[in-house]
């Protein structure tokens, strides 16, 4: 059996979760993280040298980076849907899992640790409103983006891309900004998102 090493709470984790559910895979997770069993033993730093979750370990191994272990899970499963095998369809699906791993998570940190996290170490106004602001800037690319589809970020159908971007719409959302613009399209996606399961469990689920 999958076995997953992080804790539910954890977005990236989250990332790994909602995938299992889509394709039906059954795992064994275990609490790793802050709070939980330390990421700095030389336990799990001999599986993950950067110390995050989370990790998955299964038949071939171990496996670490979010985004990376849920291309994985697809393509280990023969999810075409999920991650298509035409190179073209799947340059575009993993061009916007890659901005979400880079651009957007990086305009988010310092604006997320202060205001939800209330970290006593990010509490610089003028960065919080810097982030604010590239944040909702990253937030305005996705607008356009989901007002040209009409539907998921990559086109027509859900996959992979609706998976790490939908939980980053939910952490945007649920994060208590000084301002917000209004983001029709983003808000009709994140309705459309609430129809799948996988996505009231492990995104739409109270935890931003």
């Amino acid at each position: 059996m999958l076995r997953i090493l992080g804790k539910s709470s954890s977005i990236n984790v989250r990332k790994v979760l909602w995938t299992c559910r889509e394709i039906g895979v059954a795992y064994a997770r275990e609490d790793w993280g802050s709070g939980f069993a330390s990421t700095r033993t030389p336990e799990f730093l001999a599986i993950n040298p950067n110390g995050l979750v989370p990790v998955i370990e299964d038949a071939n191994g171990t496996l670490w980076e979010s985004n990376t272990i849920c291309r994985y899970l697809a393509a280990e499963h023969g999810r075409t849907d999920l991650l298509p095998a035409v190179p073209r369809e799947r340059a575009l699906v993993e061009q916007w899992m890659d901005w979400q791993a880079t651009e957007l998570n990086d305009s988010w940190r310092y604006a997320f640790m202060a205001r939800v996290r209330q970290d006593p170490g990010f509490r610089d106004p003028g960065q919080i409103a810097a982030s604010e602001r590239a944040w909702n800037a990253n937030i305005a690319i996705l607008e356009r983006r989901l007002a040209e589809t009409d539907a998921f970020v990559a086109g027509a159908a859900f996959t992979l891309a609706d998976v790490v971007l939908g939980l980053s719409v939910n952490r945007w959302l649920m994060t208590p900004l000084g301002d917000r613009p209004d983001v029709p399209a983003v808000t009709a996606y994140h309705e459309r998102l609430s129809e799948r399961p996988g996505y009231l469990e492990h995104g739409r689920n109270g935890i931003p």
